[in-house]
């Protein structure tokens, strides 16, 4: 497939494709006249990369962990430093803490709300009152 099919089928734009391969993430071949041609394995190691970028993993560490994943056409070859693994388990560890942040902040908003919500409906004088003190 061409660039431009990839990038819909992805989501990702044309030039977070060619940004990919500029960082060794994603390969193509290319065509006699120059485009750029992506078998149907690249559409899932987009969808890989953008899902590890948004796990807060640089293009540099990215490229070092895909090689240990498998595509849909089962390449490439799964391979592991010890260094990598350490990487990738501080690196989850830091995403586990921030989940915990956020759940932690989440509940203090659901607090925050209910309780300025109640202060807000006490406040707020109802129809039937309203009508009863004017009429």
């Amino acid at each position: 497939m061409r660039i431009g099919e990839l990038a819909r089928r992805s989501g990702v734009s044309e030039r977070s494709l060619r940004y990919y391969e500029t960082q060794g993430l994603l390969r193509s071949e290319r065509t006699p006249g120059g485009q750029r041609q992506y078998g149907e394995w690249a559409v899932d190691r987009v969808i890989r990369i953008q899902a590890l970028y948004a796990a807060g993993l640089n293009s540099k560490k990215i490229a070092q962990l895909l090689p240990c994943m498998r595509d849909a056409d089962g390449a490439p070859s799964e391979i592991a430093t010890r260094r990598l693994v350490d990487d990738l388990t501080a690196e989850r560890d830091r995403i586990n803490h921030m989940i915990s942040d956020l759940i932690r902040s989440r509940e203090v908003l659901e607090d925050v709300i209910a309780t300025a919500s109640a202060v807000h409906a006490s406040a707020v004088p109802r129809a039937d009152a309203v009508g009863a003190n004017h009429g």
